[in-house]
């Protein structure tokens, strides 16, 4: 969660669901929001930049009845909470809080309702990610029931043409595709049971946001990668390849899948590939190492529940917390 500092105004209202239409109100809180946070971490030369709007959107129809806000009594935006469920795999993000409302409750009430909604929807697994060196976050959570688990390390990769058998499935024929988005809800079931990541594939084809790239052998599928090009930031340009999901049957196969996605990168005009590693995949990040992969940043995945460790002895799903 982050706050931005406004004058406080009054009576709080919700939550109430976020639509498109409150895309420009939501971007001038979260960069607000997230900018005080970051000069009250002593980087205060940082100004956190909008959002692609476009990226909103995906948050906020991603979420559904979850992409929740709160109102002052002026009708301005006060909060709000993007909360998503992958199946029984729930996270919240992005959240903030203005500043002139921190200190009575609503942040607690910005989160609980999250909780809430998720719960209500059989989430077995409740969680959100914040920047390890904020203590006053963490430790805010930690009074909520969440309990620190890994980091989540953002590695990159230079975008490169590599001989690769992956398959996009944006190319494959209605009924094929069909059958690939049935494999990959059978892998994640097999690697990350209850986690279903279909809603998120169809809504990146239909906003044109990416594609999801699949890795068969003998014909059986073995892994696949959601991944977003769309730049993240408003008014910029396509300079990376985003990979939300990556799940694969056996995670020794990830330097492997890794070079086939760096070689969509290339073939996508985009210069690099960014990957959020959950850090009880060791084995797939000394491959990223070893492949010459960047350390560009580090969060804290938080859970209700005590920390979520892997349920696949050989397999990896990952999964983003953020978007």
């Amino acid at each position: 969660m982050a706050i931005s500092r406004w004058r406080s105004v009054g009576s709080i209202d919700g939550p109430h669901r976020a639509t498109v239409k409150d895309i420009e109100e939501l971007n001038d809180v979260f960069s607000a929001a997230f900018t005080d946070r970051y000069r009250r971490d002593g980087l205060s030369g940082v100004r956190v930049p909008y959002l692609n709007p476009v990226i909103w959107r995906y948050a906020i129809e991603d979420a559904a009845d979850g992409a929740l806000l709160w109102r002052d009594e002026r009708g301005a935006i006060a909060a709000f909470n993007m909360v998503h469920q992958s199946g029984t795999e729930g996270w919240m993000g992005p959240l903030a809080v203005r500043a002139d409302q921190q200190g009575h409750g609503l942040g607690k009430d910005v989160v609980g309702k999250g909780v809430a909604w998720l719960r209500g929807r059989g989430a077995k697994v409740i969680g959100l990610e914040t920047m390890p060196r904020t203590m006053d976050n963490i430790g805010f959570y930690s009074r909520l029931g969440f309990v620190p688990g890994h980091l989540t390390v953002t590695l990159s990769y230079d975008a490169y043409r590599h001989e690769s058998g992956v398959e996009l499935l944006s190319r494959m024929s209605g009924p094929a595709r069909e059958d690939a988005i049935t494999a990959c809800l059978a892998l994640v079931g097999t690697v990350s049971p209850g986690s279903d990541f279909s809603r998120e594939i169809a809504l990146t084809a239909e906003l044109q946001l990416g594609d999801t790239l699949l890795m068969y052998e003998k014909g059986t599928l073995v892994g696949f990668a959601l991944y977003h090009t769309a730049p993240l930031v408003e008014g910029r340009t396509r300079d990376e390849l985003r990979v939300l999901k990556l799940v694969l049957a056996d995670e020794t196969r990830f330097a492997s899948f890794a070079k086939g996605i760096a070689n969509q990168a290339r073939q996508s005009g985009v210069r690099r590939v960014s990957f959020r590693m959950q850090g009880e995949y060791s084995a797939a990040y000394a491959q990223a190492i070893g492949m010459g992969m960047h350390v560009r940043w580090t969060d804290l995945r938080m859970s209700l529940d005590g920390p979520v460790g892997r349920v696949s002895a050989t397999g990896m799903a990952l999964s983003n917390w953020e978007i």
